[in-house]
């Protein structure tokens, strides 16, 4: 199956979109990149250096502050002033308008690591959910729908439309603080490494370090994507509860980006700072269906239905049982159903086999889980037998 057929229906605003990876959109990000090697022009100053760190905390506040505990999420309150301000600081980082950004945003939490995830590691690899995804057609263009409660302001719209503006202004401003090396450290290093640290959300925080919670995604927690992110890298607490404005919800997880909120709440900036419950603290949240589904399924997937249809037909081809099923199933398919799920079905994977592959994809030992597996041995059953029946009708006998 091509990436174009894969992503073909998945994103309803934008059928008529490949999946094609954009070389030309891809070069000016390229491009900056290529930009650092002007510091060894320019030099180290200590105003470019203190331009880079004070840039890097500010623009990575602004996404994780402003753009996914604010935008995306509504974690806290705040007027709008401080609203539009928040907005702004974020657009300066160069990852499009507040609009856009929360829209995929709330996009990838509604698909976590399904098909219709545009980042997701699971379906697409490293690289695209890294920064790739941001470049290809079908996959970057977001759902407004999903963000009608902001897109009512219309400074946010303008925003969004202007979406370069703030951060020329600052480079602008970085040359006039600091002359050129304000400009390729203060400005441009900071701006990559906004980049590079924010993105690890997407690709390696679905891939390495420790889940808490079954959040039936790959979403995990890990201390050092913490600290280089100022609190996002608790990412599997933040899929368990996502409307938080905490996102380290023990003690020692530390959140840098919650830690500027509740200063800024003691200023009266913002207020209803959301925090999660006792009973999420203690995981006694019960898992959805929607949850226990999405385990299920990627607990399934791992098993070809067509292999295991292909090996029923060889094992069973000289005996009775096709012969049966094709009799059952011209008399009616209820029939074919019923006899089906009262033999055995050669190569379909033991609840054991499942239970081994479910506690090797997902690292949470919850009786949810249990049901998990049980409910992908039903879908896998349920496939094989409806594979099996759809091939026999298709066939003749002599087949």
């Amino acid at each position: 199956m091509t990436k174009e057929a894969k992503y073909e229906g998945r994103f309803p605003a934008n059928t008529n979109l490949s999946d094609r990876f954009s070389w030309s959109a891809f070069l000016p990000f390229a491009l900056l990149h290529v930009s650092l090697i002007g510091i060894f022009w320019t030099g180290f100053t200590t105003e470019a250096v203190v331009l880079c760190v004070t840039l890097y905390v500010a623009r990575v506040f602004g996404i994780t502050g402003g753009f996914h505990r604010y935008f995306s999420h509504r974690g806290y309150s705040t007027s709008r002033g401080f609203q539009f301000f928040m907005a702004v600081l974020g657009t300066t980082a160069f990852q499009k308008g507040p609009l856009w950004w929360s829209a995929k945003h709330r996009e990838h939490h509604r698909e976590s690591d399904m098909p219709g995830d545009a980042h997701s590691p699971r379906q697409y690899g490293f690289f695209d959910s890294h920064v790739g995804w941001v470049y290809r057609d079908a996959r970057q263009h977001a759902d407004y729908g999903l963000i009608k409660d902001f897109a009512a302001y219309p400074e946010l719209r303008w925003l969004d439309k202007n979406q370069y503006a703030p951060g020329l202004l600052l480079a602008v401003a970085c040359f006039l603080i600091a002359g050129w090396p304000g400009v390729f450290v203060g400005f441009l290093l900071s701006t990559v490494l906004v980049y590079h640290a924010t993105f690890t959300v997407n690709s390696l925080n679905h891939v390495i370090g420790k889940q808490r919670y079954l959040t039936g995604d790959d979403s995990r927690n890990h201390w050092l994507l913490a600290f280089i992110t100022m609190g996002e890298g608790w990412h599997n607490n933040h899929h368990y509860y996502p409307s938080s404005a905490r996102n380290g919800f023990m003690w020692w997880e530390y959140d840098l980006t919650y830690y500027f909120l509740k200063v800024f709440s003691w200023m009266g900036l913002v207020w209803d700072l959301r925090q999660p419950p006792e009973s999420i603290l203690a995981n006694e949240k019960a898992p959805t269906q929607k949850i226990i589904d999405k385990c299920a399924l990627h607990i399934a997937e791992g098993f070809s239905v067509d292999r295991i249809v292909a090996n029923m037909q060889h094992r069973w081809r000289d005996s009775h049982v096709l012969d049966d099923l094709r009799d059952r199933a011209r008399h009616t398919l209820e029939d074919a159903e019923a006899y089906l799920a009262e033999i055995d079905i050669p190569d379909l994977p033991s609840l054991e086999e499942l239970k081994a592959r479910a506690y090797r994809k997902f690292a949470v030992r919850h009786e949810a889980l249990d049901h998990a597996i049980e409910r992908a041995y039903d879908m896998l059953r349920n496939a094989v037998s409806t594979r099996l029946l759809e091939d026999l009708q298709a066939r003749p006998a002599s087949a």
